[in-house]
């Protein structure tokens, strides 16, 4: 049986944060999805008509030519392109993210580190639950983006890996 109680408190969870749905498991198998929109089970086939004006607005005046559109597009794409050769690890929960197990102790990874998949990351605590948050890659660990002790959204990315490390 579902207490609703327990229901209450995600939903103003959810009320209070920037995620669209949360998603709750149990160790028995029970699940609950609690969400901010509708979920949409069929797509439509038939074209959406768009709003667009008749008459394309008048270039702004500080436009750059095409030559120097390219050159900055090229640019701000180089940093993309390095990024998305990483894998990113994703928070599953609203929480509070921990790089330790303990106040003191160890993280457990860092920077630079070598992690299999499976291995323990950090903790997400959750409605004063500590929820251990394992790799789901090989490589290394380039980047931990979470702050620790600080809180988290669903679908935030905690950490980047380089599998290729």
């Amino acid at each position: 049986m579902i207490d609703l109680r327990y229901v209450k408190k995600l939903i103003d969870i959810l009320d209070e944060s920037t995620v669209d749905s949360i998603e709750i498991s149990s160790d028995k198998g029970m699940k609950i999805r609690i969400s901010k929109s509708p979920q949409h089970r069929m797509q439509v086939a038939a074209p959406v008509p768009t709003l667009l004006p008749a008459v394309a607005p008048a270039a702004p005046a500080g436009r750059t030519t095409p030559a120097e559109g390219t050159a900055a597009h090229a640019e701000a794409e180089a940093p993309a392109a390095a990024k998305s050769a990483l894998l990113e690890v994703k928070s599953p929960m609203v929480g509070t993210f921990y790089h330790a197990p303990e106040p003191g102790a160890k993280a457990y990874v860092a920077a630079g580190q070598r992690v299999e998949k499976g291995q323990v990351l950090c903790i997400i605590e959750a409605m004063k639950i500590m929820n251990e948050i394992e790799s789901e890659y090989s490589g290394v660990v380039k980047e931990i983006v979470a702050t620790d002790a600080q809180p988290v959204e669903y679908g935030q990315v905690l950490f980047r890996i380089d599998p290729n490390g």
